[in-house]
């Protein structure tokens, strides 16, 4: 592989009859109602159902309006101007005076500047007819929270969704030649020792304690059917913000396999906390407790109030680490001159430090583009929700942000290959990363990637900082299960100092802070 995955996003595609997700298509109209119909048909497609209300002939765009005050009364006051200037509210983000609106062209202009409002933007480029269909019984951001140390059971019920069809999967590997494992610090193979004891007693079962640890895997979706997650994920915890609101239906979290990149949470989730039973991968941290939070939407879209959602579900519900293996859509970087793009900036980093407050770690891939985040950069593919036409080519800065791994107390993971190199596709970037963990390398086949779990019990072996973000955010565990009293900071700066101890100097190994930052990830003990 010469090149980094064209979307930056997810895995890197694994030749030699290996091949990851391809990025969803994107298609535009020439005119106001070919995009619609655009819309409306790609949706039927990729959905299985029309999931807008039809206006009466109107194109609406969603808008994230933030209030001044970060607060409930906030949110409130900012719903009453959405409303005064036309708009239609469709969720409320109480914790972080955040309010989702859907309205015509013009509003944000209409709204900036009004009494209580901080800022307006626009989340997506392409219109819809509507906002999102209502949802009965979805649930809401306080209903069954129980908080950090709360209980749960795993599994769940009903039949899994299938991957992408373009992933070529790989026979079980009966958990034989984990090297990813084996880069953490843990003995080769499937008898590796990661499980951390419980802070009772070295003699105490380290699965005690992991499974009083929460994650959250923020992606495409889970399959909790899976043989190696069905003991892991919670589906009290589990959710689907696909729209922006929480809707904790059972299996509203799973993937859809209508959509593109739909396995990517599957992949992902098995890395952090895939049982340890001798079949098929296992986890990081085998036995933790993974809340499974959808956020690719049916028209395969990661917009900006979909990440808040599901960064305030997953705090709310206790998670110490989350995990966000991928970027925020219609804007690869956004920008701090565009009052668009600086607002939703602003959005997600208010989500950020609510699930930083409240203990959790945030854990985001730094990207496949093999660019430096410090430095001047260009951007091919934005607005990706486009339904036709070419995209901007974009000059930017090292102040547009990759969202939400550029933001403030974030740990932003780069990808090495099975010998502990940079892989040729991570970005990078001095003071811009936090660690190095194993993302592979998609020209070594099978071997040379990461094996983990597929959908409808299968698996494949995918490349990139996606990958490598899972891996910290199993650490995570174990360091949140080794000491569950310490605070998010805490947990992230016990992973970097163990890192750093144990990395050696070199141009090819942590020596070389552009591409590991505090160093390569070894599990704490």
């Amino acid at each position: 592989m010469a090149q980094a995955d064209p979307s930056g996003r997810g895995p890197l595609p694994v030749p030699a009859r290996m091949a990851g997700p391809a990025a969803p298509a994107r298609r535009r109209g020439r005119g106001p109602l070919r995009v619609l119909l655009a819309m409306l048909l790609t949706a039927l497609v990729v959905g299985g159902a029309v999931p807008y209300v039809a206006g009466p002939g109107r194109a609406y765009l969603s808008y994230l309006v933030l209030a001044e005050r970060a607060d409930a009364a906030g949110a409130e006051r900012a719903a009453e101007q959405i409303r005064a200037a036309g708009g239609q509210v469709v969720q409320e983000y109480p914790q972080i005076g955040v309010v989702l609106a859907y309205a015509a062209g013009g509003f944000a202009q209409k709204v900036r500047g009004r009494p209580g409002v901080a800022s307006v933007g626009a989340t997506r480029t392409a219109p819809v007819p509507g906002p999102p269909r209502s949802v009965d019984g979805a649930g809401d951001f306080r209903a069954g929270l129980r908080g950090p140390g709360g209980s749960g059971d795993g599994g769940g019920d009903g039949d899994g969704d299938g991957g992408d069809d373009s992933t070529v999967t790989v026979p079980d590997p009966g958990e034989r030649d984990a090297w990813n494992l084996a880069l953490l610090g843990a003995a080769p193979g499937a008898a590796a020792d990661t499980t951390p004891r419980s802070p009772r007693g070295p003699d105490t079962p380290g699965a005690d304690a992991l499974r009083r640890v929460l994650v959250a895997v923020l992606d495409s979706g889970v399959d909790d059917t899976h043989p190696d997650l069905r003991a892991a994920v919670d589906p009290k915890s589990s959710v689907s913000c696909a729209d922006g609101r929480p809707d904790a239906r059972t299996g509203a979290w799973r993937p859809d396999a209508g959509v593109g990149e739909s396995g990517h949470g599957t992949h992902v989730a098995g890395i952090v906390g895939a049982a340890r039973d001798g079949r098929g991968v296992s986890g990081v941290a085998p036995g933790v407790r993974i809340a499974a939070v959808r956020l690719l939407g049916p028209l395969g879209q990661y917009y900006a109030e979909n990440i808040v959602c599901g960064m305030l579900w997953a705090a709310d519900h206790g998670a110490r680490a989350i995990n966000n293996s991928y970027f925020a859509d219609p804007w690869k970087y956004n920008c701090p001159d565009d009052p668009d793009q600086a607002a939703l900036t602003a959005a997600v980093g208010r989500a950020v430090e609510y699930a930083r407050r409240n203990g959790a770690v945030v854990v985001a891939s730094a990207g496949n583009d093999g660019q430096d985040l410090g430095a001047a950069r260009s951007d091919e593919r934005s607005p990706n929700d486009r339904t036709g036409g070419a995209p901007q080519s974009r000059s930017l800065g090292p102040e547009c942000v990759r969202l939400p791994g550029e933001l403030p107390g974030v740990v932003t993971v780069t990808a090495v290959d099975r010998d502990g190199r940079p892989s040729v596709y991570t970005n990078h970037g001095r003071g811009r990363v936090s660690l190095a963990a194993p993302g592979g390398d998609p020209d070594g086949g099978a071997r040379g990637a990461v094996v983990s779990d597929w959908p409808d019990g299968r698996y494949a072996a995918l490349a990139g900082t996606s990958m490598a973000a899972a891996h910290v955010t199993g650490a995570v565990a174990v360091a949140a299960a080794l000491h569950p009293d310490w605070d998010s900071d805490r947990l992230a700066a016990l992973l970097a100092t163990t890192a750093d101890a144990a990395c050696p100097p070199g141009p090819h190994a942590c020596g070389d802070r552009e591409y590991y930052g505090a160093g390569a990830l070894v599990l704490p003990r």
